[in-house]
């Protein structure tokens, strides 16, 4: 090791870029949140639980900031259809799903 090192012409910032179309920010995400995606990610095998927060919060854009309630009923409609296009004896009568 040296006794003094010249950083003269050092350069402040990140050491690797970052990739274009990316920021890099601070956030704070409650403690259960990060748990969860923590988990959602181990049980896949691996990866990145940012990415999977990125990926959620860019499909929740898409869909034009849909409620819980609107994302739930939509997918019950999409899973009763698929249900009913399976079982002609289709529980429900028409306009009530």
């Amino acid at each position: 090791m040296k006794k003094t090192y010249d950083f003269s012409k050092g350069k402040r910032g990140t050491v690797v870029p970052l990739r274009t179309g990316k920021t890099r920010i601070t956030i704070r995400i409650d403690n259960e949140i990060i748990a969860w995606f923590r988990a959602r990610v181990e049980a896949k095998g691996g990866g990145s639980y940012q990415a999977m927060i990125n990926d959620v919060l860019k499909e929740y854009v898409r869909r034009g900031g849909e409620s819980l309630e609107s994302s739930l009923r939509r997918i019950i409609r999409e899973e009763l259809g698929a249900e009913d296009s399976r079982n002609p004896a289709y529980p429900f009568p028409p306009g009530r799903t």
